[in-house]
């Protein structure tokens, strides 16, 4: 692995690398972060991945469909860059990966009320097309807490009923 981040220090010296307990890219900070106890191909494509945040400047997203979108992104561009390593990424490793992203953007989207699949309003907060029940998420990744703010089943549109966790 530390060979692996000298070659991308130097490829692109614009990223600072620091070894961590996770992997991620900091925007901020310009560093990605990454495990360095481990020399398995898992880890070299997790870097590679994070390095591809960083040379796609991924900052932020404005909603989850973003993020899932980023996070394609970033896998399709460590492939491209996974070859002046000599490094394969498995595709199945990285349908894996996006599906833990697709799974958690399926709860998050899924209406508490009536069960069907909604689309974000704003951040942290969806409203289902179909029986008009509103529920704001975490900003957590990979967790599914939410809080129901209304449910117009049966009632008319203008009424809105306060309701407590669920």
């Amino acid at each position: 692995m530390i060979s692996l981040v000298k070659l991308l220090e130097n490829d692109f010296p614009d990223i600072n690398f620091k070894p961590g307990s996770t992997f991620y890219w900091s925007p901020v900070s310009k560093t990605i972060h990454y495990i360095d106890s481990s020399n398995s191909e898992k880890t070299k494509w997790a870097l590679l991945h994070e390095v591809s945040h960083a040379l796609l400047n991924h900052k932020s997203y404005k909603n989850d469909l973003e993020l899932l979108t980023m996070e394609a992104l970033a896998w399709q561009k460590a492939q491209a860059i996974s070859t002046k390593y000599d490094i394969k990424i498995d595709y199945e490793h990285i349908q894996n990966c996006l599906d833990t992203y697709r799974n958690w953007l399926h709860m998050r989207s899924t209406c508490p009320n009536c069960g069907i699949r909604t689309l974000q309003i704003k951040p942290n907060h969806y409203r289902c097309h179909n029986c008009h029940t509103e529920w704001n998420v975490t900003s957590e990744k990979f967790c599914r807490p939410y809080r129901k703010i209304n449910s117009q089943i049966k009632k008319s549109p203008d009424h809105i009923d306060q309701v407590t966790f669920v």
